[in-house]
């Protein structure tokens, strides 16, 4: 805004303070600060303070009033919307004749900066550029607002993507971690372990060629190598406890049992089917599952226990587990746990039952009650006074997070605490070997001594075997599996 210099009124441009000189529309003609004579203009202002108070050039000019804008035609005060109020409200009104100034000449005033044209047609076209001016920030505006919503969609996309490339890397770890990423199996596995052996040159390459050979074999006719397997654990763990006084009252151990451990070609993923080569070695010596058995009379390799529970899950077996593995695990390193045993064992007519210790039952995270169910488990077949207890009840299926190992026994020492004897698919055959040929201070017992405070994971399941099933058991143990299974489903 520009102020003119005689009568202090705000003007839009140095041009309107030009013509504002020489005209003023009416009601707004400055008027002499020391007579209040009005002039048309501010020319004729300054030329009548010269004339008519020569004495006092210097006189106080009226000041301005500074306020909100008024509309020219009806004096509502419009504020920063005086182009929206007059373009909706006075429209009409901007080709209305204009002002007479006593010399023949019309003068029309600019209803949005005073400025004064002499042609109706003039200030119709100034109008109309005020308000495009008007729609041109408003569409601006617009335009802001708009760029401001794509950032912000730019941005939520950009986000959405970043999080759903971490979910895909995090699905692709836990994959990899089960062995669901289809990266081989055993046989993979075995065969690349032994090329790194030959790279490093602690294999020779007529060994990989023989032990390659031996594998293709095994896996052709389904069966163990047996070359991770150790025999004769139980007798000779029996013949320790009977001549050992020292701490332990009473102690109950399965059936005869092997033990298996990981192989090059199953390390780190296959303790679940190491855990059943042992539980089924058990399970061989004992005539009573012989019928059951009678097609597995060797133990079976893992890549053919894998077929064993898919054959499972054909038969009907716990659809829902069988979905997590897209009905597949030949080929795979996929994990198994105590359902896939379950489901396998039931299917060979094995009568058998999953306990779930869900949450601890002892102070610091600890499951007494799990302790006291395996001393039930084992103590049930004999209630005499004998020290050492070889019962006839096989293994025990023990499953956590992560993990599974082998209940062979429990202990009871003289202070009444309780100990479990396990077999850990993860303790090598040289470990294993030390307790057939067992110390009199019983070292090497701790390979398979876990104490209370040694099974502190938050969940725990067992599975227990206890006879055979006939047919129509077998059959509504399937249905019932199906059952259970669409009951989980929300």
């Amino acid at each position: 805004m520009v102020v003119c210099d005689i009568c202090g009124q705000a003007l839009s441009s140095e041009a309107a303070v030009r013509r504002h000189a020489q005209h003023a529309p009416p009601g707004r003609q400055p008027r002499c600060p020391l007579c209040g004579a009005a002039a048309p203009g501010c020319d004729e202002l300054r030329r009548h303070i010269e004339a008519a108070h020569p004495a006092l050039p210097d006189a106080p000019r009226p000041e301005l009033a500074v306020g909100p804008p008024e509309c020219p035609f009806c004096g509502e005060v419009a504020g920063q919307e005086l182009e929206a109020h007059v373009r909706t409200r006075h429209r009409h009104l901007l080709g209305a004749p204009g002002t007479d100034t006593g010399n023949d000449e019309q003068l029309y005033e600019c209803p949005m900066c005073s400025l004064t044209c002499t042609d109706i047609q003039i200030l119709e076209e100034h109008v109309d550029l005020h308000l495009e001016e008007h729609n041109f920030s408003e569409d601006g505006n617009i335009r802001d607002l708009e760029l401001a919503q794509q950032l912000q969609t730019e941005e939520d996309e950009r986000q959405r993507s970043e999080e759903d490339k971490r979910e895909r890397e995090e699905f692709k770890k836990l994959q990899r971690q089960y062995g669901l990423d289809n990266s081989g199996g055993y046989k993979q596995q075995y065969l690349k372990n032994m090329e790194k052996e030959v790279d490093r040159g602690s294999m020779q390459p007529f060994e990989y060629h023989k032990r390659k050979a031996e594998m293709m074999e095994c896996l052709a006719f389904g069966i163990d190598d047996g070359k991770t397997k150790t025999s004769g654990v139980i007798e000779a763990l029996c013949k320790y406890y009977q001549n050992d006084n020292k701490d332990v009252r009473r102690v109950w151990l399965s059936t005869g049992v092997d033990h298996f451990h990981s192989s090059v070609g199953d390390r780190g993923w296959g303790c679940g089917y190491r855990n059943f080569q042992m539980l089924l070695s058990s399970l061989l010596q004992n005539s009573l599952y012989n019928d059951c058995l009678r097609d597995t009379a060797l133990i079976p390799s893992i890549p053919k226990i894998q077929s064993m529970i898919e054959d499972a899950w054909r038969e009907g077996f716990d659809p829902h587990g069988a979905s997590h593995f897209n009905n597949r695990l030949r080929g795979s390193k996929a994990w198994i746990g105590a359902c896939e045993i379950y489901s396998l064992l039931t299917s060979l007519r094995i009568k058998c039952q999953i306990i779930d210790f869900h949450k601890p039952t002892g102070a610091m995270g600890t499951h007494p009650r799990l302790f006291e169910w395996v001393l039930h488990y084992y103590s049930t077949d004999n209630e005499g006074g004998a020290k050492v207890v070889c019962t006839s009840k096989p293994p025990i299926y023990l499953q956590h997070q992560g993990h599974s190992r082998t209940v062979i026994g429990i202990e009871e020492k003289k202070n009444k605490t309780l100990c479990l004897l396990l077999f850990d698919p993860g303790c090598p055959s040289q470990e294993m070997q030390k307790l057939l040929k067992q110390t009199s201070d019983g070292t090497s017992l701790k390979l398979l001594r876990k104490f209370l405070g040694s099974l502190k994971e938050k969940q725990y399941q067992i599975v227990a075997v206890g006879g055979v099933l006939s047919l129509e058991e077998k059959a509504a143990r399937c249905c019932a599996s199906q059952v259970l299974t669409s009951e989980k489903i929300p």
